[in-house]
């Protein structure tokens, strides 16, 4: 009976679609000398094939074990019917109908046998810096709508020559169907534009002027895969400081593009685990302690790259183009994203040079048509595994898949770091990275990324969610644009964004650390404890509140903070210590008192991301901040360079309420100060803010203990906490592939409708 011919229909859905899977289905169908066909669907690839019942399930069982290495299965249905009398196995056209539910895969790395034509003189792609196949190339950036073939893509206009359609064609060729297949005689190509946008050289002669004005000092506009890079010598000091002045970006770091990881390793120390990320086909930048001393290579980069700051953010080519620069100029950039502070990436060609007009001295361009921006991705290594701060390349648009079927939602995220996401079924497409929400520009990429999203799925989302912060832009737009939108409190969206991630189900005690996020009290919320059951949430406890004079503007004044924090403590007396005269000049000394008695907006807050402002302030570290979170960076580093033991500053959390009384602990800093070095007191500091958490958890007495937020960005602050939290027997849950920060929210928004506590 188990030879009898019967025909399977297998149905895969999962990141199918521009990894070579129909090729190796169909090589696979030969080495078992079966019939049928493969293709792509809206849903991801069916399959139909012919033999007996026992080689069919051999067959079936090889494709999730001997699967393309990009490819992805979150599920695989098959059944079997009566055989159709195929005669052998072909691919055939995709089907574009239905629900679109296929993964689209992100833009991938170039692969290592690509390189090697790059470089190779007798290879038909010598130095072609749009080589690819199935295995690397863009996806997310060039495809317009599902399936993903090529008609669909921004390739389309590119007419295959002869070679390349025959490397199409062959389903044993690695190029079988990899939808941006090209090469110098019928790709695209390469163009040199002067600082006034004048075309002045093309094809390769283009990268060679692009690198010579490198060489010279000058700043270039490139054009990558997801948008516009401005690249300059990372060793030239009046480079880099001039990219500075014209982007108005005064002390934020610059990302680096090294040449090769022995590059990276003469500047940098590297983990495994650091390392694997460096080259991975995600290649994002990874964020790395860089070396002083003798071992190090200084001249390479310049201190402006990266000031008063010890970690450099590094990435290697991912891109033939990149390799292809790099390999000539045989020394670091600075690949930073052209654009001007707080305004989104450039990715178009005439647009970009409208925008960079005055910044960039000149532009290497390329006619190959960018779909959507996306951002690189950044991470850094926390406990030997990867925390993702910003995804966008190598990540978006793949989902998070939950272990609950969601009805189709939109959620809008935050005003910060924002980014949207999509439910369906069992999974949420997370956006790209887009960034703050703070101009006209911002919020039209906001629309479109929005609007691109759901045309991209299909989806029409049945609910929407938001911020509850009635003054957000994105909370805003919701509002306009939909009917019946749900609110979800910041802190809440946080801890539930890392459940999600980490399949974690309640009860757990969530520790939602971070800068602002609106209350349902009207007060600012940033330093929270939350007990979350099945039924929602309950704000079980937080730090003790203090003042912001000012507003908005204590996030830019870490001083602002400090006075907030000294009257609390010390009342209107607070004028007459030498910490709030050091702080502020005489006149405006009395305007921030006044401010503070009174209640001139001088908003209540309990946030942890401003009592580290407020700590690093008073310490004389950082009074302003030149970008976000640059006073609690630089206690960090402060710390980490510490070789004092582990002990806690004082605190004391209330006996019948979980409210953490901070300020013996902030008069033990201001004696501390007087006598010990900074690196000593941010030692203690961080010290004291994890033992607040364990002292909480052993509280409240749940088990799962979930970290989301800001904060937890805090590499050593994250490591201690969950050493410590581990020690007292308690498991500790953090992020991994969501940021911790505003640009995971809008998972945690989009999952409030399982546990409640939705407005």
């Amino acid at each position: 009976m188990s030879q009898a011919v019967q025909l399977a229909k297998i149905n895969i859905y999962g990141a199918v679609q521009g990894v070579g899977f129909r090729p190796f289905i169909y090589r696979l169908a030969q080495q078992y000398n079966l019939k049928g066909c493969v293709s792509n669907t809206s849903q991801g690839v069916s399959i139909l094939v012919e033999g007996s019942v026992e080689t069919l399930r051999e067959f079936i069982t090889a494709v999730r074990l001997k699967k393309p290495e990009r490819a992805v299965i979150f599920s695989m249905n098959y059944y079997f019917v009566q055989p159709a009398g195929y005669k052998d196995f072909e691919i055939i056209t995709s089907e574009s109908e239905g629900v679109k539910s296929a993964w689209i895969l992100p833009d991938i790395a170039t692969c290592h046998l690509c390189i090697e034509e790059i470089f190779d003189p007798t290879d038909r792609r010598y130095l072609y810096p749009f080589t690819n196949c199935t295995h690397c190339g863009p996806r997310y950036t060039i495809v317009e709508s599902l399936p993903y073939d090529r008609p669909n893509t921004t390739m389309k206009k590119f007419v295959m020559c002869p070679a390349c359609r025959v490397e199409y064609e062959n389903p044993n060729n690695r190029r079988f169907h990899a939808q941006p297949n090209a090469c110098p005689e019928c790709g695209p190509v390469l163009q040199f534009y002067n600082s006034v946008g004048s075309l002045k050289q093309d094809r390769h002669n283009a990268l060679l002027a692009a690198v010579s004005a490198i060489r010279k000092g000058h700043i270039v506009a490139v054009k990558g895969l997801g948008g516009f890079h401005l690249f300059v010598d990372a060793g030239n000091r009046d480079a880099v400081a001039r990219l500075r002045a014209r982007k108005n970006r005064e002390q934020k770091p610059f990302a680096l593009l090294f040449p090769d990881i022995r590059c990276v390793e003469s500047v940098c120390t590297i983990s495994n685990v650091e390392r694997q990320w460096l080259i991975s086909p995600e290649a994002p930048i990874v964020l790395l302690h860089r070396r002083h001393g003798k071992s190090s290579n200084d001249a390479t980069i310049c201190s402006e790259v990266a000031p008063f700051n010890p970690w450099l953010g590094v990435m290697l080519p991912y891109t033939p183009l990149h390799h292809i620069m790099l390999r000539l100029l045989d020394k670091p950039v600075v690949a930073t994203s052209a654009n001007l502070s707080d305004e989104p990436i450039c990715y178009q060609n005439e647009n970009t040079l409208e925008r960079m007009k005055g910044i960039a001295d000149c532009y290497l361009m390329h006619n190959r048509p960018i779909a959507r921006h996306v951002d690189d991705s950044i991470l850094r290594v926390v406990k030997n595994r990867e925390l993702v701060l910003r995804r966008a390349r190598g990540f978006a648009p793949l989902p998070v898949a939950t272990d609950v079927k969601l009805t189709p939602s939109l959620a809008v995220g935050g005003h910060l770091k924002n980014t949207v996401c999509l439910a369906q079924d069992k999974f949420v497409f997370i956006s790209q990275h887009i960034g703050d929400l703070e101009t006209e520009s911002s919020m039209a990429v906001f629309k479109n990324v929005t609007d691109d999203l759901i045309r991209l799925y299909q989806i029409n989302p049945q609910s929407i969610f938001t911020d509850l912060h009635p003054d957000y832009e994105s909370t805003k737009y919701a509002q306009r644009m939909y009917t019946g939108s749900f609110g979800v409190q910041h802190h809440y969206a946080h801890i539930l964004s890392c459940m999600a991630e980490n399949e974690i189900a309640p009860p757990v005690l969530g520790i939602a650390w971070d800068g602002t996020g609106y209350g349902p009290d009207g007060t600012v919320w940033g330093g929270e404890f939350l007990e979350i059951n099945a039924n929602g949430y309950r704000r079980i406890g937080h730090l003790l509140p203090f003042l912001l004079p000012g507003g908005e503007k204590a996030v830019k004044e870490p001083r602002r903070s400090a006075a907030g924090v000294l009257y609390r403590i010390f009342g209107r007396d607070c004028a007459d210590t030498a910490e709030f005269q050091k702080l502020f000049p005489q006149k405006q000394a009395g305007v921030i008192l006044k401010m503070l008695q009174r209640r001139i907006n001088s908003p209540v807050t309990t946030s942890a991301g401003r009592l580290f402002d407020a700590v690093s302030a008073l310490s004389g570290i950082q009074t302003i901040n030149y970008y976000e979170g640059q006073a609690a960076m630089r206690m960090e580093y402060l710390a980490e360079s510490s070789e004092s033991d582990n002990t806690s500053y004082d605190f004391n959390i209330g006996e019948n309420n979980l409210i953490v009384d901070w300020k013996y602990m902030i008069q033990q800093i201001l004696e501390d100060v007087r006598s010990n070095d900074l690196h000593y007191v941010s030692k203690r500091f961080h010290e004291t803010m994890s033992a607040i958490i364990v002292r909480v958890a052993e509280r409240v007495g749940v088990e799962k203990v979930v970290m989301s937020g800001g904060c937890f960005q805090n590499r050593l602050l994250l490591e201690r906490t969950i050493t410590l939290l581990e020690k007292a027997g308690f498991m500790p849950v953090w992020h991994q592939r969501v940021p911790p920060n505003d640009g995971g929210i809008c998972l945690g928004q989009i999952m409030a409708p399982v546990y409640g506590g939705i407005k």
